[in-house]
């Protein structure tokens, strides 16, 4: 096998571990904030007057279960760049 045929290989196993890598890293951050928003609804529904408390709550536990999203996406781009 020549080298150019050997570097295509290459670029086409990081671009689908790239895909698979952003693939499976959104599933955590979306069911995660997907359940933060609802149990902040249920609260909310409960105890209105605790709104913004809860909605605080609410984005500060989205944004940390969002982190696990944004490394995924530097391992696919440092996989994209290969």
């Amino acid at each position: 096998m020549d080298h150019g045929m050997s570097q295509a290989i290459i670029k086409a196993a990081a671009l689908l571990g790239a895909g698979i890598c952003m693939g499976f890293g959104a599933i955590g951050p979306g069911v995660g904030e997907g359940f933060a928003a609802g149990k902040a609804c249920e609260g909310i529904s409960r105890r209105p007057e605790e709104y913004s408390t809860l909605f605080r709550t609410m984005l500060i536990g989205q944004a940390v279960s969002e982190s696990t999203g944004i490394y995924s996406l530097v391992i696919a781009l440092l996989l994209y760049s290969v």
